[in-house]
């Protein structure tokens, strides 16, 4: 058997893509969508910046501030 050439590789890359476009646009999108399609743009080194007024900006502002040494604390009793 063959291995896919990368004409195939790159339509199915265009195929996942555009799914995962149509899905979280339509508004339909579940959250195993969504944590698939983070995981499909962080395998592909897709990364944002996030600067005034961007959506990424806008997200990070609701995203509780996390405590490291708590965290730490709280799992193991005690700092490491």
């Amino acid at each position: 058997m063959k291995k896919a050439t990368e004409e195939q590789f790159n339509e199915l890359h265009q195929l996942v893509t555009k799914e995962f476009l149509d899905r979280v646009k339509s508004g339909q999108a579940t959250t195993q969508d969504l944590k698939a399609a983070c995981d499909w743009l962080k395998s592909n080194d897709i990364s944002g910046v996030a600067y005034d007024g961007n959506p990424l900006q806008k997200l990070a502002k609701v995203l509780p501030e996390v405590d490291p040494e708590l965290v730490t604390k709280r799992l193991y009793g005690k700092r490491l």
